[in-house]
Parts: C-alpha cells; structure tokens; sequence
C-alpha cells in the first residue's frame, strides 16, 4: 500500500506532495516552511527519506535543502541543474527505492520545458506506474510557461513542453494520477484551468498540448502568456544557491511612534487586513496587500526588492500566517509588526484616513461625466474579459512608475476585481 498526500500552498497557487509506504516516504518540492511537510509524515508515522526537486523554481523559495538537513534524507536535484549545494544528481531513468516493503520506487523522467533540466518522476508500486510528479510539466489542463528562464529559449522551451507531454502520455498508462506542482493559481501555469485532480487519461483527452499539432500550440501558448512577477527574477538564484533556514518567530513590535518613523524614512508599511476595513480607517501612507488571497505573489511583485517591511494585522493568527506566507517568496523578516487596529497604530493626536467605496451601480449613475475617471488596474489577462468603455487601464504591477498617466483634478474610482463587482474611489 502506499499513500500521496497533498500540502497545498494555496497562495502562490502551488502544491508539494509527500508520498510513501508504512516506513519511509518522499517529498516532492517542498514550500520553504518546512515544519508542515514534516507534520505531515509524523501523521502518517514515516520517515522522509528523500527529498525531490522537479527544478530549480522561479516562483518560490524551495525548502528542499533545509528539509534534506533537517531529516538526514537523500536530496535529488536535477544533474544538469546548476546549483552550489551537495545533492543527489538525477539523471533521465534513475530509480530510486522509497520504501522497499511497499515496493515504492520513483524512476527520473527528463521533461525539459518548463526550464531546461525539468524532470518529472513516477512513482512506481511493484513496478507499476500510479502516480507522475509533473511539477511544471503537464499540469491540469495546459503546461508550465517556457518564459521565465531567458527569453532566447523560449520558444525552444515551448516546442519540449509539447514533447515532454507527449513523452509522460506515451510512456504512463492511462489511469496514472497526474500531480503538477504548479497550476492552482500560480504564475508558472501557463494558462489556468479548473479541475483538482486528473489522469494521464484525462489530460490525452482534454490538455491542448496533447490534442493540437506542436505549430499550432506553441503559437497560442507564446500569445497567451501572463505577465512575470517582478520577484520571480530572485527566486531562481535564491534557490541555486541554497536557502537559509526561516524563522517565524514573531517580529519585533512596532508601536505608534516607530510606525510614523518608518514612513517618514520611506519604508513600507502593510496593512494585511481586508479591503473594507481598510478603506473604513488606515494609517495615511500605509499600503493594503490583505492577508487572505495572493498576498505574497503580489507584495513580493510591488516592493522594491530588500525594502524594510512592517506589518499591521488585525490579530496575532494573521500576522503569523502572512510570515509564513512571504518566507515562501524570500521576505524573510519583517522589520516590525503591530496588531490591532488602526487607532492603537497612529501616534497621539492623530487620526486614521479614510476613504470612500462604491459600488457599481454608484458608478452608472455618474459616469461618463466630465472629472470622472475610471482606472482599471487588472492585469491584462484579466481586463480581456471585459472592460469600462473608456476607463483607464494600468495594471496594478505597473502602476508605481506610471502615476503620471493617472489623470487628476477630478473623481477617480479605482476599478480593483470584476469577479466581485467591487469599485473603490
């Protein structure tokens, strides 16, 4: 018998998995706090005895050489990947004994696209084929994008994800669960589809890289790509050259004072509460990044890189979980944090700001009109599904360098999220 169990990181849309039998198991691309992973084999009563890396990945820190020094296990890495840490080099075929009583071997599968070494492996139970962890190989649907390791290979990238996904549908049988580490929300998908779950049958059937002739689908794949987080660009090297531990011990505490200081000395402060609170009373020139959703995609996306963070949460839970949510994406410490609301943070005499909402009925009602504006600040993927006839588009990760495009002088209503027919001005 063997079991796979999932731990989602559901806010960089990414999961890891820990598989095995009744003594020891693997884990496959571990998040950086590794102390789930390592819950979840004292659960099942196992021993991580391997560590597997499917790539050197762009969009988050790996936890996979802390996990490896923390449980003695084996760490397996990809041989053509170019990192500065011992490991295990994985070639194309390698087997590897996972837990010999259940008859669990993973065998290496070189499926280059996602980046150049990208291998997937499949776990075998008494040498037959029941699971693929495709990383950012085939996932649900589509592919991992071929864009985010330099812009020459792309193409050539494009051309092997289309390969490589013929080669796991050739060589897998059809009811071979599928297990992507990438394709939840992730900005390493290249497109986004539904589904939890899904087989190498499933994927023949429905997946575009499986079905269309290999011109046709890189064309559309090349035309359909997403921007990049700015933060992916550190995420490669942070992980080539191996991580340091994390530490989520609570941050230093940041009272009224120190809050006020910070801004003053251009720092950034965070506000992780959700829109509505904030647009009710906030600390003026704090910034809202809430908690729930893709926090640490889009902080780590907008900061400038190595700037000083405090944090403001509404509750010490909070403030614990967006740690652990930016540790994932290289914001290792917070400079401060406070917890509270917004009176216990601005100093003696001081006010929190605020500012008004509306909805979009609000919006029918006055627009077009002279003096008011409309600024959509979606990405551009989103805004293709639909838009405010002359509205202005800048999307929020450009916005910072773009203020001056922002006409003034009048009302402006800030067009955040369609899905939720929410408009703030």
């Amino acid at each position: 018998m063997f079991f796979v169990d999932t731990i989602e990181v559901s806010g960089l849309g990414n999961r890891s998995y820990l598989a095995g039998g009744e003594v020891s198991a693997v884990a496959v691309d571990p998040p950086r706090d590794v102390d789930q992973v390592i819950a979840a084999a004292a659960r099942r009563g196992v021993r991580i005895s391997h560590v597997v890396e499917t790539h050197v990945h762009n969009d988050y820190v790996t936890g996979g050489l802390e996990l490896a020094r923390l449980t003695g296990a084996a760490y397996l890495v990809p041989a053509a990947a170019r990192v500065s840490f011992e490991r295990v080099p994985v070639h194309d075929g390698d087997r590897t004994e996972i837990d010999t009583a259940a008859g669990l071997t993973l065998r290496a599968l070189a499926t280059p696209g996602h980046t150049p070494h990208h291998t997937s492996y499949v776990l075998e139970e008494n040498g037959t084929a029941v699971a693929v962890f495709t990383g950012g190989s085939l996932l649900i649907g589509t592919v991992g994008r071929p864009d985010l390791v330099e812009p020459r290979l792309t193409e050539g990238l494009a051309r092997a994800q289309h390969a490589s996904a013929h080669r796991l549908a050739a060589e897998l049988p059809e009811e071979t669960a599928v297990l992507p580490t990438h394709g939840f929300g992730s900005f390493c998908s290249s497109s986004q589809a539904e589904g939890s779950d899904t087989t190498i049958g499933k994927e023949k059937a429905s997946n575009e890289a499986l079905t269309r002739d290999v011109d046709d689908f890189v064309a559309d794949l090349l035309a359909g790509l997403d921007d990049i987080p700015a933060y992916y660009t550190h995420m490669g090297p942070a992980n080539a050259a191996g991580p340091a531990p994390v530490d989520l011990t609570p941050p230093a505490v940041a009272h009224a004072e120190e809050i006020a200081a910070r801004l003053a000395a251009g720092e950034w402060v965070v506000d992780l509460r959700n829109r509505v609170a904030f647009a009710e009373g906030h600390v003026a020139g704090s910034l809202n990044f809430e908690a729930e959703g893709q926090l640490a995609t889009y902080l780590a996306w907008l900061i400038p890189w190595g700037k000083p963070v405090t944090l403001l949460a509404e509750s010490p839970a909070q403030l614990a979980a967006a740690q652990r949510e930016l540790v994932r994406v290289g914001i290792d410490r917070p400079a401060a944090a406070a917890t509270g609301e917004p009176a216990d943070w601005v100093r003696d005499g001081d006010k929190p700001v605020t500012f008004p909402r509306a909805t979009f009925a609000d919006l029918a009602g006055r627009y077009p009109a002279e003096g008011v504006v409309v600024l959509d600040v979606r990405r551009g993927s989103e805004r293709v599904g639909g838009y405010i006839e002359g509205s202005v588009h800048i999307p929020i990760h450009t916005l910072h360098r773009r203020l001056g495009e922002v006409p003034g002088g009048g009302c402006l209503y800030v067009f955040r999220q369609v899905r939720r027919g929410v408009l703030g001005s």
